[in-house]
């Protein structure tokens, strides 16, 4: 094996390892292509962000296209789940043989590692176990559920009772039976989960951790320390020593990749394709960008999301999606989906400056594609004039897909 990649190896063993080497399936998309993607990926990070789609759908649409959006639902229901929500990468659907994995997570939680929410613990533990009393008598139950329980969203707003819920979450003592809406109901762990996979032995948190650091190392394909830890959140003390036990197994071999500054670990199984032809619109929380870094370490592609940007000082737009094409990042647009409208909106698409002449029309006919799976009606852009400053030139080379739209 090389000690030295080229970046563009890099970027195919990176794609490869996160299924976008693989074509699309072309008849009905099953449990067991989802099961695929999760093999290969690890986890669906969750938003509550609705621009588009909630987070966790996207994912599997990147990869295999338009699938009925019923399956993950599916996955994440009592009599046929596959999948359990945690603390991952911050909150994720995982798959149920993870949860072992992450009971060292729930110990720590439960011990007191976790910022303001440990403080709230410390202070409210005998209103805590009267909040676990209702889960254990009433459960699956939501924090909404409790009478006088009110709040205004988002940590800073979160009701006693919301608090309490997401301490005892946090510690494992409760978990996600389902949802009602995006609102989470709560349950006991024993109640949800299958008996078999409740009742799998507690690995040691050192062995949690090389375990984890595996599924990372697997996802990413090639990747740095820093970015195969920050798949799981895990800390430099958590996986001190983990690295060089992978290494030692042969698991992992340490490489050099062009332009980047630190070591690099090659996945021993990992694919190397000698060229990958994907075409995906992704989600701001897809695993293959979510690590900021990482993102423009590979693809040459700077990416920050924008919600929380006042409108007059972002750069593209409220909801960015990037655009793969073949093996780079090609462009980004800014998407609504309008259901009342039936209408997916283009406020804005710009291209970088690797983008190939035929990108308008690429994404023109992803676009269609993703219309079609959101159940919309017709795709409308912004005219150019009302855009404004969110218009400007990136890189000398503004795409609009004003010209094909205008066929349609």
């Amino acid at each position: 094996m090389k000690e030295k990649l080229s970046l563009a190896t890099a970027r195919r063993i990176a794609l490869a390892a996160q299924g976008f080497a693989d074509a699309r399936p072309t008849g009905a998309i099953t449990r067991r292509h989802l099961q695929r993607v999760l093999g290969r990926i690890g986890l669906l990070q969750i938003d509550s962000v609705s621009a588009v789609v909630r987070a966790h759908y996207m994912p599997l649409y990147s990869r295999l296209g338009p699938y009925p959006m019923a399956l993950l639902d599916d996955a994440m229901q009592p009599k046929k789940r596959m999948l359990f929500e945690y603390w991952a990468h911050e909150a994720s659907l995982l798959p149920l043989e993870t949860y072992p994995l992450m009971r060292w997570r729930m110990a720590r939680a439960e011990d007191g590692m976790y910022g303001g929410l440990a403080k709230f613990g410390r202070a409210n533990r005998p209103y805590i176990e009267e909040i676990f009393r209702h889960v254990v008598d009433r459960g699956p139950i939501a924090a909404s559920d409790i009478e006088g329980a009110k709040g205004s969203g988002g940590w800073w707003g979160w009701s006693q009772e919301k608090h309490a819920f997401e301490w005892l979450f946090w510690a494992g003592r409760i978990t996600t039976h389902s949802r009602r809406g995006f609102e989470r109901l709560y349950d006991l762990p024993e109640r949800v989960l299958p008996s078999d996979i409740h009742a799998l032995p507690v690995p040691a948190p050192a062995d949690a951790h090389r375990e984890l650091l595996r599924i990372s190392a697997r996802a990413h394909g090639v990747a740095t320390a820093n970015c195969l830890r920050d798949y799981f959140r895990l800390s430099p003390a958590d996986i001190k020593g983990r690295l060089e036990e992978l290494v030692e197994t042969g698991e992992l071999i340490p490489v050099r990749v062009e332009g980047w500054n630190r070591q690099a670990y090659l996945h021993a199984e990992a694919r190397i394709p000698r060229k990958v032809h994907a075409r995906a619109l992704l989600a701001p929380f897809d695993p293959l960008v979510f690590e900021r870094t990482r993102a423009e370490q590979l693809f040459d592609f700077r990416y920050r999301i924008e919600i929380y940007t006042p409108a007059e000082k972002r750069q593209y737009g409220y909801y960015v999606l990037p655009f793969l094409l073949g093996e780079r990042i090609v462009a980004r647009i800014d998407l609504k989906a309008d259901r009342p409208a039936g209408v997916l909106r283009v406020h804005a698409a710009y291209a970088e400056p690797c983008a190939p002449p035929e990108t308008a029309a690429e994404l023109y006919e992803e676009l269609k594609q993703m219309r079609d799976w959101l159940g919309l009606e017709r795709i409308e852009v912004t005219p150019a004039g009302d855009l404004g400053p969110d218009l400007s030139d990136i890189a000398g080379r503004s795409i609009t897909l004003t010209p094909p739209l205008a066929k349609a």
